[in-house]
């Protein structure tokens, strides 16, 4: 029984890699996966920059999988509209993609705070509990997110990902 445990999560651990490239967390446009960077890099002359300029690069950056780079124009954002949620949302998924869990946690809070359980909100959540490997955790998002939006196709295709890597029919 322990045995069968082992190698299902082995097999679900290495569904979720494999089918990783296929979908993605819904950061407006945003849903490559790749080649990530160690750490969040250092931006010179983030000072001179609009609010729209760094949420442009920071979106250029996350579609070519510089994530360190993307998170730290995100922050940016963030910090220059601190009301605007698709700062939040960029800066939480490129986190997860360096695997900083710890801060993407903080970052989706305030976005919770900010506005609320959108369904995108819960689908990145789900999306970076996937990436964890926290399948329970993402699918209990993943299906908040579908009762918000049931015709939403990335929530959708999460959760077909999702019930591949747990080896299961679809929910």
């Amino acid at each position: 029984m322990y045995l069968s445990f082992v190698a299902a999560m082995g097999r679900a651990i290495l569904a979720v890699a494999a089918f990783a490239a296929l979908a993605g967390c819904s950061t407006m446009d945003l849903s490559s996966f790749g080649g990530q960077q160690a750490e969040i890099a250092a931006v010179p002359d983030l000072g001179n920059l609009t609010s729209d300029q760094a949420l442009a690069q920071a979106r250029a950056h996350f579609r070519n999988n510089d994530f360190g780079y993307a998170a730290a124009l995100y922050k940016q954002v963030v910090q220059l509209s601190p009301r605007d949620p698709e700062g939040y949302v960029g800066l939480g998924a490129a986190y997860d993609r360096l695997g900083r869990f710890d801060l993407s946690d903080r970052v989706y809070a305030s976005l919770f705070a900010l506005t609320g359980g959108s369904t995108q909100y819960y689908n990145n959540l789900g999306y970076s509990y996937l990436l964890r490997g926290n399948l329970v955790a993402a699918a209990t998002n993943f299906r908040k997110a579908r009762s918000l939006d049931p015709a939403n196709q990335v929530v959708a295709n999460n959760l077909a990902i999702l019930a591949n890597a747990a080896g299961t029919p679809r929910a």
